[in-house]
């Protein structure tokens, strides 16, 4: 359904995009994919990625009446965030490593928290979600 609501949205707006769907971990992944010379570019901005996996989410939930747990990639949207993310926390590190106690970073959905919690594992420290609703943010800290 969620492919479905997509390829209608890329038909509406006059996109050219592959869609590519996988599940991994209990979450379906939807990918749209293109060629370099389309426009799908103009969906591929975080936020924008963020709204329409969000309204996607909505519609599969009008329909199933089921919580959809599903992962919206737009034209390598979500590589581009996670390396974003990643800077992030390694200027986190960097703070700790330069005396601070902790670092917090800003809010984020519980995707990108998930991720973050991973990166800071990898890198030797330990991480922790403060927060409510959209003000739920990653605190990091020494292991």
């Amino acid at each position: 359904m969620a492919a479905d609501y997509i390829e209608e949205l890329l038909d509406i707006t006059d996109l050219d995009g592959d869609i590519e769907i996988s599940v991994r971990g209990g979450r379906s992944y939807i990918s749209v994919t293109s060629n370099e010379d389309s426009n799908l570019r103009l969906l591929s901005k975080p936020e924008t990625v963020s709204a329409l996996q969000e309204l996607t989410r909505i519609a599969v939930q009008a329909k199933t009446g089921d919580f959809s747990r599903l992962i919206l990639d737009i034209g390598g949207s979500r590589e581009t965030r996670q390396n974003e993310l990643s800077v992030l926390v390694d200027r986190a590190i960097e703070r700790i490593e330069g005396g601070a106690s902790s670092a917090a970073l800003p809010p984020m959905s519980s995707y990108e928290r998930k991720l973050v919690h991973d990166m800071v594992a990898d890198r030797g420290f330990t991480s922790e979600s403060e927060g409510e609703g959209r003000d739920r943010h990653t605190v990091i800290t020494r292991a």
